[in-house]
């Protein structure tokens, strides 16, 4: 069914998504999701741990450890406070999707068993309690120096009728805690090498959105979380581009090479979109 909001005036909403990493002997392993089929956005596709920003994510009342908010600030190309929200955003979400906690109780130390918190993160993910709260009720320190900046990617003008604003964050998983699939927005989850999911992708296996494409691909490059934990990349806002005519829709983005490889994607006929 067409939306009546044309695509210029679909509002981008800013979200955070964090791309989770663990070593193993074949290599790192990426923690992802394959989505509930029919929900809004993005379903059906296998994803990282990540969702739209809170307005009280930009609550200032947190203990914080780590890079000083004006340090993620710039590297993000942002003011304050939505670096601020950006960084409790990537906490909050891969807590409530995947139960890894990325706070402890000091600057120095972190969660070694987040499921004594189920109920809380149940009630994170109902909107029921904020993070801020729920930090501040367990006296708990919000450790953004687990947490590195990767990337930014823009939802396409004409992708539907959520657009997001997305920073992407790379963090290794806490030793002890175990990443899972409780949540209502996780049909399936799984760690798998980079090159074994893009490898099970252009089988027909999966479906990923170009921005996770593009991640996975960029981390086949490295051999320890410890390399990608490293770098400082740059982080440019890319902003794919949807290109129409008769009966396909298409999107060209940077580093584009091979991602039509694996034949029709989901924006690829009209009728899919």
């Amino acid at each position: 069914m067409a939306s009546e909001t044309a695509p210029h005036d679909v509002p981008v909403r800013d979200a955070s998504t964090v791309v989770l990493l663990r070593d193993t002997p074949g290599g790192i392993e990426v923690f992802l999701q394959r989505r509930v089929a029919g929900m809004a956005f993005a379903g059906g596709m296998t994803v990282f741990p990540g969702g739209g920003v809170d307005a009280s994510d930009a609550e200032s009342e947190v203990a914080w450890a780590g890079p000083e908010v004006g340090w993620w600030a710039e590297r993000f190309a942002v003011d304050e406070a939505k670096a601020r929200a950006l960084v409790c955003a990537a906490a909050r979400e891969t807590f409530e999707e995947c139960g890894v906690l990325l706070a402890g109780p000091d600057a120095d130390t972190v969660v070694s068993d987040s499921s004594r918190y189920s109920g809380a993160r149940s009630q994170l993910e109902k909107r029921e309690l904020s993070f801020s709260t729920f930090l501040r009720n367990e006296n708990l320190v919000l450790r953004s120096d687990l947490l590195r900046p990767w990337a930014n990617w823009i939802t396409p003008v004409g992708e539907g009728t959520r657009r997001y604003d997305t920073r992407f964050f790379v963090a290794a998983a806490p030793e002890g805690q175990k990443a899972d699939g409780a949540t209502s927005e996780a049909a399936e989850v799984l760690w798998r090498t980079p090159e074994q999911e893009l490898e099970h992708w252009l089988s027909g296996g999966s479906m990923l959105l170009p921005p996770t494409w593009s991640q996975l691909k960029a981390l086949t490059e490295y051999r320890t979380v410890e390399e990608v934990l490293a770098q400082s990349p740059e982080i440019p806002a890319i902003l794919p581009t949807m290109i129409t005519d008769e009966d396909r829709i298409r999107v060209e983005f940077p580093g584009q090479d091979g991602y039509y490889d694996a034949g029709p994607h989901p924006w690829d006929s009209r009728s899919a979109k």
